[in-house]
């Protein structure tokens, strides 16, 4: 329980209106998109950097948890406030502060949507490259939180690769600003790449200054089917192996887009045991050339079909459907336990099989969805979880996976995070030395550990 002195002052920062502590309004924000909960004793939403820093400051000297939040869409288990106390909620930090397309910056606060930022820069003609699939309500902080990742992230990168600064509150209340608007910097220690994928556990990040590009010449964006699993693996390692780099390589199988067609109807290729969406951009002339790279290793792998969206609506429709899947399998049963393991590209055969070899032995229905062109395969196998035995199959089935990445010297994650989800598994990836000196950063910004408590550190 909270001190009631401390809910009075906290209460005093944000107002009536911005402070809730009613049962029915906790309930709102005792979970995210993974499947555990855990209420929280307060929700408070701030607008300004020195409001987060002021309730920082009381949460500090009373040695109040406080657990950083924006969608809610972490899958993990990032932003569930697995010790109480305070859930700090940015949606309300929702400005974008300054574009600057000269200099190819913007500087937004957490709470804006990824989503609304590329629409922001569309007329100026840049983009912010990483694109989540949740990207239409997923937040900036939340993305920066988790280092999230996306479909484009094959050629142009992941979250960190777009970081030049912040500004961070840590758990003292005290505000510290590093980075800079300067797309080169190495000043220093890069402090940006540190805070970013931390999941809230070292500091609450109020501004970010992020790196954008121009908007490339000519998009083009093909679905490609296959008759067997093996070939549409195959197909990927051979294409990223031919050094050809699309801006997404994303695998999909027969159950992922039989279940996406059966709530979409769009006409994906239901009879497909495994299928592609390739898009490639730039310059018209280099597209062209990228595409017949692609077409030759496509065949050469037993490709049964290669069809090239004509129009933007096409293309967007083809998009939906992929950014739709983990909604549907959501729709499949109670729970649904997703992961995001990742291995290397010329492993994606080998991983593949694996996991549906897995899922088989366990009698567990699996979909099988992959950012495939840099080795992010995400398993989805949709249960009951208030079925203990059902359940507990599942959980069998994901340690196997996760020691199965880890053989094939892939890692947990790459743009999930760890959260409560993962945690159990550093020790397959991470040596002991590694996973100490964290707790040493953890310790040297966070010695009370009230940020974020629970989680992976």
């Amino acid at each position: 329980m909270i001190d009631p002195e401390a809910i009075n002052r906290l209460k005093e920062i944000v107002g009536k209106d911005r402070c809730y502590d009613s049962p029915e309004q906790l309930a709102c924000y005792c979970y995210d998109a993974y499947f555990e909960e855990a209420m929280p004793d307060l929700v408070l939403f701030p607008c300004t950097r020195d409001e987060v820093s002021g309730i920082l400051k009381i949460c500090s000297a009373h040695k109040i948890p406080v657990t950083a939040r924006g969608a809610g869409t972490s899958v993990c288990g990032a932003s569930i406030p697995a010790r109480g106390g305070v859930v700090l909620c940015f949606s309300k930090m929702n400005r974008i502060l300054e574009i600057n397309t000269k200099d190819r910056y913007v500087i937004v606060e957490p709470g804006v949507v990824n989503a609304d930022l590329q629409k922001a820069l569309a007329p100026f003609g840049f983009f912010y490259p990483p694109d989540p699939g949740s990207m239409a309500v997923s937040t900036i902080g939340g993305n920066v939180a988790q280092n999230a990742g996306g479909p484009r992230c094959l050629k142009y990168g992941v979250t960190v690769d777009y970081i030049l600064g912040m500004e961070v509150v840590l758990a003292s209340g005290k505000v510290v600003r590093f980075g800079s608007r300067n797309v080169k910097d190495v000043t220093g220690y890069r402090l940006s790449s540190l805070f970013c994928g931390s999941e809230g556990t070292l500091g609450m990040v109020t501004s970010v200054i992020l790196k954008v590009l121009p908007l490339p010449e000519s998009v083009s964006t093909l679905l490609v089917t296959f008759d067997d699993l093996d070939n549409t693996a195959k197909a990927v390692a051979d294409i990223i192996g031919a050094g050809i780099l699309p801006v997404a390589l994303e695998l999909m199988d027969r159950t992922t887009i039989r279940t996406i067609e059966a709530k979409a109807h769009i006409g994906l290729p239901v009879d497909a045991e495994g299928t592609l969406l390739i898009e490639v951009d730039g310059a018209k002339e280099a597209c062209e050339k990228e595409i017949k790279k692609i077409t030759e290793k496509l065949g050469a792998n037993g490709a049964v079909s290669i069809e090239i969206a004509k129009t933007d609506e096409e293309r967007d429709k083809l998009w939906q459907a992929r950014r739709s899947a983990y909604g549907v399998f959501a729709k499949l049963s109670p729970s649904l336990y997703t992961e995001d393991i990742v291995v290397p590209a010329s492993k994606i055969p080998e991983m593949t099989r694996m996991i549906v070899d897995i899922a088989d032995k366990y009698k567990l229905i699996v979909g099988v969805m992959a950012h495939a062109g840099d080795g992010n395969i995400h398993p989805m196998i949709p249960a009951d979880k208030t079925d203990k035995e059902e359940w507990g199959r599942v959980k069998k089935a994901f340690d196997e996976i996760m020691a199965a990445a880890a053989s094939l010297n892939g890692t947990l994650s790459g743009e999930h995070g760890i959260g409560l989800a993962k945690a159990e598994y550093l020790p397959l990836v991470m040596s002991e030395d590694a996973i100490a000196f964290m707790g040493v950063i953890k310790k040297a910004v966070d010695p009370d550990g009230i940020l974020n408590p629970g989680k992976f550190v």
